[in-house]
């Protein structure tokens, strides 16, 4: 899970954004809402949903775009504080937040992972300050989960169960741990899963002895190998089995290679063959298993 990244932002930020582009404090919720669907939708949709959905005026809509398509760390933060935006008492209240927790995400070392991103809304009407999602990254792009994980600061919504009014800001995180397994599932599926090196396999009828054969043969020489315990498998089958189990090699005999006294040595990874003697299967074996072990 070396490949992620941790998006904050701060809803103090968000609404002094919203007042300074002049969107009216009934509608800073229903706005936020719209903002909130940037990571999966794109600028000129939550546009049209402002719009045309939340009866926002298209100028302020624009004016909140300059805003919230925009991320970084402290060069964001810089240019934010030193514009018109800073000088909203809502907006330098957020700021001074985000700095604070930006610093210490540096002095912990973990600043690469971290992003001051605009877009980040949080939905839920609860937080009132620092806002963070987890985002689990690819290098390929249709091999992407998303969020795995978000929350915020909440200073009252716990207050309201404590006894006299009493304040209790918290901060809270939800993980999403199915997310979190069908990404490692499916990462683990390029593991080696299996200790067997050689399945031994056969592509015609009736050879089940003769692969039990080699497969003795292959035992007494303490090498670790299977077979398919089916009469007659297809072959693709067993090349699918080696591929899905990380078994790295597949001896392969068939009714040509008993009558030439020879076996197919067939590299899993490379999809490589050669024939060799059954005189020389272990020694071949071994070497090729080496080789697949230094590289």
């Amino acid at each position: 899970m070396e490949k992620f990244t941790i998006k904050v932002n701060h809803r103090k930020v968000l609404d002094g954004i919203f007042e300074f582009c002049g969107v009216p404090a009934d509608s800073f919720r229903p706005i936020c809402s719209a903002v909130d669907k940037l990571d999966k939708e794109s600028w000129e949709t939550v546009k049209t949903e402002m719009v045309e959905t939340k009866g926002l005026d298209p100028a302020i809509a624009d004016k909140i775009g300059t805003f919230v398509r925009r991320k970084g760390t402290f060069d964001l933060l810089d240019e934010l504080e030193q514009s018109d935006l800073g000088q909203n008492n809502t907006a330098k209240e957020g700021l001074s937040d985000v700095r604070l927790l930006l610093e210490y995400c540096e002095l912990f070392g973990c600043l690469d992972h971290v992003s001051f991103d605009l877009s980040l809304a949080r939905g839920l009407d609860y937080y009132t300050g620092s806002i963070f999602e987890a985002v689990l990254e690819s290098d390929n792009p249709h091999d992407s989960v998303g969020s795995v994980a978000g929350g915020g600061r909440y200073d009252n919504l716990v207050g309201m169960f404590a006894p006299k009014g009493r304040s209790l800001p918290c901060v809270g995180v939800s993980i999403g741990i199915e997310r979190l397994f069908s990404i490692m599932e499916k990462r683990m599926k390029d593991v080696k899963t299996s200790v067997v090196k050689v399945l031994v396999v056969s592509g015609q009828k009736g050879l089940m002895k003769e692969r039990m054969k080699l497969l003795n043969i292959l035992w007494k020489a303490d090498i670790s190998a299977e077979m398919l315990y089916k009469a007659n498998p297809k072959l693709l089958s067993q090349f699918q089995h080696a591929e899905n189990e990380g078994i790295p090699l597949c001896l392969v005999i068939g009714e040509s290679e008993l009558e030439q006294g020879v076996v197919k040595l067939r590299n899993n990874q490379e999809r490589e063959e050669k024939t060799i003697s059954r005189d020389d299967l272990v020694a071949e074996t071994r070497k090729l298993l080496a080789e697949l072990e230094s590289s």
